[in-house]
């Protein structure tokens, strides 16, 4: 059961579990926190971190406030999550959506971010094709509903490998997406294509930083993540083998032994 928070004119549920270095995951577009849940688990057993898992607005159990979801506005969201919580600072684990917002936060809050997982996510804006894609999928949200983005969605965020091998995966993607808000949706669809370049603030990273990528990831390659992780001060960078975009979901074990890796050491 999730806590809520008025935060901003919408409620925000989250997940809030353990004592320690607070770590707080960022969920992607168009799932919710409980994508993590396995992360979550695993990283509550060694009793080091206080674990939080927000839905961004219009997401799994949030309410929805306007009809613009911008990354700023989920920036600012997360701060007042964060006050809420008596949190001054947090290390973000954000993938693909939750890595804009994420960039955004780092903008807007950057005396607040203790450490960063960037995870099949990148700095760069949206073209003007990837723009007017925004747009007609907000529209199909709108007019069609979450079946129709689950049919559009799931063959660009799972891998092949995944998809034939780990077919519960993609049941639980697709169970996630039914869960979001359909105007939610559009919102945040809208809110990305607005998003600006933070490709300017790379240079200006001197948290402890991960960025990771799936193997197979055709939103965000690995060349990609493997290029901007280098103009990071002492970035580490890692490929999940046999997963694309939803790398913690498709190849858990990986991204684990990953994520504690980096825990352990730059904490």
């Amino acid at each position: 059961m999730a806590s809520k928070a008025s935060i901003n004119s919408v409620e925000l549920a989250y997940e809030d579990h353990g004592i320690g270095v607070p770590l707080i995951f960022l969920h992607a577009f168009p799932l919710n926190r409980h994508m993590w849940d396995n992360q979550l688990g695993r990283l509550l057993d060694e009793q080091r971190y206080r674990l939080v898992a927000p839905d961004w607005r219009g997401f799994g159990e949030s309410s929805l406030y306007g009809n613009l979801s911008t990354m700023e506005m989920f920036a600012d969201d997360l701060a007042g999550l964060m006050d809420h919580l008596g949190m001054q600072q947090a290390v973000l684990c954000g993938l693909s959506m939750g890595g804009y917002a994420a960039f955004a936060f780092l903008r807007k809050y950057p005396q607040r971010v203790g450490g960063l997982v960037l995870a099949d996510t990148r700095p760069g804006a949206d073209t003007e094709e990837g723009r007017a894609n925004r747009e007609n999928l907000a529209r199909t949200a709108e007019q069609q509903g979450t079946d129709a983005i689950a049919d559009l969605q799931i063959p660009r965020l799972l891998s092949e490998y995944t998809r034939t091998h780990h077919p519960a995966v993609e049941a639980q993607v697709r169970k996630m997406i039914a869960t979001a808000n359909p105007l939610g949706i559009a919102a945040a669809s809208r809110g990305m294509a607005l998003r600006a370049d933070s490709s300017d603030l790379l240079g200006t990273i001197n948290c402890p930083t991960l960025v990771l990528a799936g193997e197979h990831d055709a939103l965000t390659p690995p060349d990609v993540a493997r290029a901007y992780a280098r103009q990071i001060k002492g970035a580490r960078f890692a490929v999940i083998p046999h997963s694309g975009h939803l790398s913690n979901l498709e190849q858990p074990e990986a991204f684990q032994t990953v994520l504690q890796d980096f825990l352990r050491s730059a904490l």
